[in-house]
């Protein structure tokens, strides 16, 4: 527990020193972008205000997250976090569509560049978005994914502008400003349809991404004393959080020894399958109660 309250504190030290980069790096490229008359700087400005925003919201998400549970909220808030990763792609996908847009705009009518201002700025950019994503980087929980997303197509899309601009500098062919945007609206395409699939997953409480039901059904049906399981439910608080839930047939025995097999149920589940919210309703006899809606399904 002590590890993943530290966890959260780092990532939070980590999101509010790159929000606070990030915006007087919005500022820096605004200012200059308007003193260059370079559209593109200004464009960059937009792009990396998301980019402020998007690591105020996974801020937020990372701090509601580790808030203990409440009378209401008896789960925690877990899916605080889920919800701030479903905005993040949301506006990942918003700044793809002005991006094509512009994009086929300046193929029809191409702009001028001031390649100087457009280079060093572009340098200053890449240098703070790669810091930022590094020290994002290997995160499990969702939120925290999508806004090393956030950053590192950021980092690759202001690498395209600082080739642009070399090329455009040497070369005259401003063409490939709008060219190389495109370029940058697929890179971002790609890199959030992943996150865009587990948080929709989560939301609509799917089984854990790489869990399969049937193999957790396998391993609780194998555990001694347990006759067979039915109604078998796994599903996701959050992006580290699981629960599950499962009617267990077991032979009429003792409360101490039925006791004994919930504790390896348990600690199975724990050990191997790291779900710590498990709901087990033990059934002694030979025929599954009859008031089970699912019947023996396996359900994720």
């Amino acid at each position: 527990m002590h590890s993943h309250t530290h966890s959260h504190g780092t990532a939070r030290t980590v999101l509010t020193l790159g929000a606070i980069a990030t915006l007087g790096y919005v500022a820096l490229a605004f200012v200059m972008g308007l003193r260059s008359h370079s559209l593109a700087l200004i464009s960059e400005a937009g792009h990396n205000l998301t980019d402020f925003l998007a690591l105020g919201l996974s801020w937020i998400g990372v701090y509601l997250q580790a808030k203990p549970p409440t009378g209401h909220k008896t789960y925690g808030f877990h899916r605080a976090g889920v919800l701030a990763a479903l905005v993040n792609v949301a506006t990942l996908f918003v700044i793809t569509v002005w991006i094509v847009v512009e994009a086929i705009a300046r193929l029809r009518t191409p702009h001028p560049v001031a390649t100087g201002p457009m280079l060093w700025v572009a340098i200053v950019g890449l240098v703070m978005n790669t810091l930022i994503a590094w020290r994002l980087e290997g995160h499990d929980d969702v939120n925290l994914r999508a806004a090393f997303l956030h950053m590192l197509g950021d980092a690759l899309a202001t690498a395209l502008v600082i080739v642009g601009a070399l090329v455009i500098a040497r070369t005259g062919w401003v063409e490939l400003d709008p060219i190389l945007s495109l370029v940058i609206a697929a890179l971002i395409l790609v890199s959030g349809w992943g996150v865009f699939l587990d948080t929709l997953n989560i939301l609509l409480e799917g089984a854990p991404r790489g869990m399969k039901p049937a193999e957790v059904h396998a391993q609780l049906s194998s555990v001694e004393g347990v006759m067979a399981v039915h109604d078998l439910h796994i599903w996701s608080l959050g992006s580290q959080a699981h629960a599950l839930s499962a009617h267990v047939q077991i032979a009429d025995i003792p409360p101490s020894a039925s006791e004994a097999i919930r504790r390896r149920l348990c600690a199975l589940l724990d050990e191997r399958y790291h779900i710590h919210h498990a709901t087990l309703q033990f059934e002694s006899g030979g025929a599954p109660c009859d008031g089970c809606s699912m019947g023996k399904n396996v359900n994720g």
